[in-house]
């Protein structure tokens, strides 16, 4: 039908365009061309001829054109134009050329392209007539606009696809929804084309659509999210208002019911048993969880104990996240004083509607029934902890008092008691394993340790593995045992010029004891100084005492050190004393009483070593030791002694540069076999770094002739020696030896060297050394004879 419409149109324009062109295209006409009067106005004022120009209207094209010709515009003329061919139509602007076309003959003007309004809705163009020949202008350029006019060529467009909305459940009928919004291209200044008219294609009767605005409504009451939560409703819009032949566009609406609180929590039973085991203070004893149809926080319950025949033993909280009631513990149970427990508990809704109090309280009720298991329980004491006092002077194995723990089950465990030594690693304190009692082990001294803090461990007969302990803190309580003393080292001076009752020291007492009622000292001249003292004590009843001088004044001539004797006693019982000595030394004072000088004795008596000096004799002391570790370490580093250690024998100095070794067949020094081929080492050749066990067999030796007997006893010294390190398998050069005559393995000549002449231990015949030419002469010399020969 749009093709029908579109021809119908182009009809239209074709039959109207000629009359267009000529409505489009005035001229003034007068007498001949040329400028001259032709009569006055109404005014008196005279006429002229005014030159032939253009007087323009618009043009209208249709848009969409589909038709297999050029679309005609209208056409252009000139009064100049004698149809000789000489006027030329020139047409410049918007689209000229490419979009429109114009016949320079006779000014038609022709579209060459299908045109679109909503792309561009009118074009401003130029024209003008020109002389062919000589291009001049023969009329004024001219400016004319072409309009395109609309047609209904495009649906309505929804700006979103798809829509998502939220309404709340239960809304009442009219509740707005959402607004959707369709937009059409075409002009809405024209006609019908671009009027939208919504209607709602699916969604009923759930929801409505306001037919002008696009706005959706609820259009059913009582919407319930718990029955139906999300809706798909359709939404057309259409142009032309509605009427028949319109263009319309759909759009899909998702509509979610939200939710609100309008159903109560609710259990799903009655009655709950959860049971209470091994279950620790503070932990969950068992979980109870309400049902709510809602969700989110309309969904969130509390939870509540309302009665209980065990007030204050349990507790009941909120898990937020799962909406549980947690049952908890908060005090000890104990199955064999009561083995169940009965709660009432309520839930109820913590974010409650008013909207929807007509459906009844939000919240409900049940009861909870706690069966407590019986469970091995460790023994129990009957105190948290014990303290017990014993005296310092207690003998060892005295009772200091008992401990009581009892196994709470009904099986009722005897019980046995131990301390832990990990508490007492003296091992100051036992317990008898019966009865709990705590006795000492050894006498204790509270000066030393005035409290001792140990742990009893109580474990059942039948279950050792069921322990209890208890702290057990032992005060040692103190006992009159020590004297006082001095509380300082006193010493102190005397002027030669004292004056008799003059103070010159105040002494105060310690005592390590502890009385309850404090120290009280007494203080008193020895009885053995008090006939002949030169001084006295008084005591200042404040725990001190003061020296006095009996006598105007001392010599040091006479006496430089007096040693007072000072009886200290304390008021506790038994009473305790002890004698201290006071050292005063007489020195020279000026007349206020500051001392000037003392004696040599006093002065050397007071004298002692400073730290310079300490620290001077430390490094003697350290450089000292140096020098003798310096000392020994080079006696270590020392050559060994001659052989010849006398200082009588004269010859000490003869040093011997010809020592060969003992020639080939010397096999004890070193190991003769590792110089032969490796695979024909026996495994019976005896190592040479330890003492071998077999008997060694005796060495061969070259006999040499009988020389002059000059030396004997050099000889038999250096023999000697020579023997005792040939019988000595450990020495060198066991751990030095090289392979020097291996040849491997294959060789036509075998081996060459004449080491291999120890591999058995009967003689050898070397007679083919002759054969060998001059060089080999001196050997068959020395080994090519037989044994008489060497022997003589």
């Amino acid at each position: 039908w749009k093709v029908c419409i579109f021809m119908v149109l182009w009809a239209m324009v074709h039959l109207s365009s000629p009359g267009q062109g000529l409505r489009a295209l005035r001229r003034t006409t007068g007498g001949r061309r040329g400028s001259g009067l032709t009569g006055q106005d109404a005014n008196g004022v005279p006429l002229r001829r005014s030159k032939r120009g253009w007087m323009w209207n618009q043009f209208f094209l249709l848009e969409e054109y589909t038709g297999s010709d050029l679309q005609y515009v209208g056409k252009l003329h000139s009064d100049s134009d004698r149809g000789d061919g000489s006027v030329k139509y020139v047409l410049t602007g918007e689209g000229a050329g490419t979009l429109f076309k114009i016949d320079e003959k006779s000014g038609d003007i022709h579209a060459t392209k299908r045109l679109d309004r909503e792309e561009k809705a009118f074009y401003i163009l130029h024209a003008k007539a020109v002389n062919r020949f000589t291009n001049e202008a023969l009329e004024g350029e001219s400016e004319f606009i072409i309009k395109i006019h609309d047609i209904n060529d495009n649906e309505p467009r929804f700006t979103k696809d798809p829509y998502m909305a939220r309404v709340p459940e239960m809304s009442d009928i009219g509740t707005s929804v959402i607004q959707v919004t369709a937009i059409d291209a075409d002009d809405a200044t024209y006609g019908n084309s671009a009027k939208v008219v919504y209607s709602i294609l699916e969604g009923q009767p759930y929801f409505s659509v306001d037919p002008e605005t696009g706005l959706i409504k609820t259009a059913l009451p009582g919407m319930d999210r718990e029955v139906k939560e999300n809706y798909q409703v359709v939404i057309q819009a259409k142009d032309m208002a509605g009427q028949m032949g319109g263009l319309s566009g759909t759009t899909t609406v998702s509509i979610t019911l939200s939710d609100v609180n309008d159903n109560p929590p609710r259990f799903t039973k009655s009655e709950y048993s959860p049971s209470g085991g091994l279950v620790h203070l503070g932990s969950a004893v068992g979980v109870i969880r309400a049902m709510d149809v809602d969700i989110g926080q309309n969904a969130e319950m509390d939870y509540r104990i309302i009665g209980s025949d065990g007030p204050g033993m349990f507790e009941i909280t909120t898990n937020r996240s799962t909406q549980e009631g947690v049952i908890l513990l908060r005090k000890p149970l104990d199955y064999e004083r009561k083995r169940q427990y009965s709660l009432r508990v309520q839930v109820e809704n913590v974010h409650i509607n008013p909207r929807f109090y007509s459906k009844g309280p939000f919240r409900d009720e049940a009861t909870i029934k706690i069966i407590v298991e019986d469970v091995d329980e460790p023994p129990v004491f009957e105190r948290a902890s014990y303290v017990m006092e014993v005296k310092e002077d207690a003998p060892k194995n005295t009772a200091i008092g008992s401990v009581s723990a009892s196994d709470p089950d009904d099986k009722n465990s005897l019980v046995r008691y131990t301390i832990d030594r990990r508490t007492d690693m003296d091992r100051v304190f036992n317990i008898h394993a019966g009865n709990g009692s705590v006795f000492i082990l050894r006498e204790l001294d509270r000066e030393e340790n005035a409290w001792h803090n140990i742990t009893v461990i109580a474990t059942e007969f039948t279950n050792p593995r069921q322990i209890s302990r208890v702290p057990v803190y032992v005060r040692v309580l103190d006992v009159n045992d020590n004297p006082p003393t001095f509380a300082n080292n006193y010493e102190t001076f005397v002027c030669e010029n004292a004056k008799a009752n003059q103070v010159i020291r105040t002494v105060g007492a310690t005592d390590p004891d502890a009385p309850l009622g404090g120290h009280r000292f007494f203080f008193s001249l020895a009885q053995e100084a008090a006939g002949k003292a030169n001084f006295s004590v008084r005591d200042n009843k404040n725990n001190t005492a003061s020296i006095l001088t009996r006598r105007n004044s001392y010599s040091t001539l006479q006496k430089s050190v007096y040693h007072v004797p000072v009886v200290i006693s304390d008021g506790e019982f038994p009473m305790q004393s002890s004698t201290s000595t006071l050292t005063i030394r007489v020195c020279t004072c000026d007349r206020e009483g500051n001392m000037k000088a003392c004696n040599a004795e006093a002065l050397t008596a007071r004298a002692g070593l400073s730290t310079g000096a300490l620290v001077a004799i430390l490094l003697c002391v350290i450089i000292l030791l140096m020098i003798v570790v310096l000392f020994a370490a080079l006696r270590r580093q020392r050559k060994k002694e001659p052989l010849i250690i006398s200082k009588e024998d004269v010859r000490d100095n003869v040093v011997s540069y010809n020592d060969e070794g003992g020639g080939e067949e010397d096999t004890q020094a070193f190991d003769i076999g590792t110089l032969r081929n490796p695979e024909a080492i026996e495994d019976s050749k005896q190592r040479r770094d330890i003492v071998p066990e077999a008997f060694y067999p005796p060495i061969r030796r070259p006999v040499l002739p009988p020389t002059r007997d000059n030396n004997g006893d050099v000889r038999d010294f250096i023999n000697q020696r020579l023997q005792d390190n040939d019988s000595d398998p450990t020495a060198p050069p066991y751990d030095s030896l090289a392979t020097y005559a291996y040849e491997g393995n294959g060789s036509v000549a075998e081996s060459l060297s004449s080491l291999e002449s120890v591999t058995t231990e009967s003689d050898q015949d070397y007679n083919y050394l002759s054969e060998w030419g001059p060089r080999f002469k001196k050997l068959a010399d020395l080994y090519g004879g037989d044994d008489s020969d060497r022997d003589s």
